[in-house]
């Protein structure tokens, strides 16, 4: 009888305590939706009160969302833009990995050209954007090379760093069973430099969609940059603020996709954070 009751009071003492509020209140996801709104309605309440008419605000920007996703125009734009992007990206990544790669491992590569590409990285795109104009002309083919200048350099800096870190015992113990250069590079190197490639991809992903648009804007190329300007030129600013929401909302898409990837492919990198 003693031991039952000493028994169940050790039940009801190790039973961990009720929490008084849910447990979605204390994550991220709700108050990042209270700044959000707090934001809208700011937004709304002060465009209503001090701006003309025909500024955006978020109930008409909302309105205005069914009629542009159906527009004709906006999907040629739309997909123009997306077809520049991805083209690029896939150039970038092919050319960006292999300088990357070369720069890891050689250190005659390295300092050879080490400093021009740190130079060219902090270089405006918008300079080089009249060369680019001499070179392609006003065509799509100007836009491929912008969007390629904007992201290149952050994935063949990540790659070199990630060449660079590859522990030693791998390579010595690669090289105790006889393996070949090439085989170290595919099989060791270029794993063990996913997560800079990685990391190097989300920043260029940002990076090519703002060079196409910027691309776009000074070039007047059809795409979703151009639809933005021509419509805030012409005072149809939710039209135009459509297509901005749909940037942030490809640039968020790529943040996702790399950490989704990271997560299910790379689960061993960065278990802890």
């Amino acid at each position: 009888m003693t031991e039952t009751s000493i028994g169940a009071s050790s039940a009801v003492v190790a039973a961990p305590p009720a929490t008084s509020r849910p447990a979605a209140f204390s994550g991220s996801f709700v108050p990042r939706l209270l700044t959000g709104l707090v934001i809208l309605l700011s937004w709304e309440i002060v465009v209503r009160a001090v701006a003309p008419p025909y500024v955006a605000k978020p109930s008409t920007v909302v309105l205005a969302i069914p009629r542009v996703m159906t527009d004709p125009e906006f999907l040629r734009a739309l997909g123009a833009t997306l077809a520049a992007v991805t083209e690029g990206l896939a150039i970038t990544i092919v050319a960006g990995t292999a300088i990357g790669l070369l720069m890891g491992r050689s250190a005659i590569v390295d300092r050879m050209i080490r400093v021009y590409i740190n130079g060219f990285n902090a270089l405006p795109m918008i300079i080089v954007l009249p060369l680019f104009s001499l070179w392609f002309g006003y065509s799509g083919a100007a836009r491929i090379g912008t969007i390629i200048f904007a992201a290149i350099f952050a994935i063949t800096m990540n790659v070199a760093d990630g060449a660079r870190s590859v522990p030693r015992e791998f390579l010595e113990v690669a090289r105790s069973f006889r393996s070949g250069r090439w085989r170290m590079l595919t099989d060791i190197v270029l794993p063990a430099s996913m997560p800079y490639l990685l990391a190097g991809f989300r920043l260029a992903a940002g990076r090519a969609l703002i060079g196409a648009v910027v691309a776009e804007f000074f070039l007047s190329i059809g795409g979703l940059g151009y639809y933005i300007l021509y419509n805030s030129r012409a005072y149809h600013h939710n039209e135009a603020f459509v297509g901005v929401l749909l940037l942030a909302a490809f640039g968020v898409s790529f943040e996702l996709l790399v950490n989704w990837c990271t997560r299910h492919f790379m689960p061993w990198y960065r278990r802890g954070a």
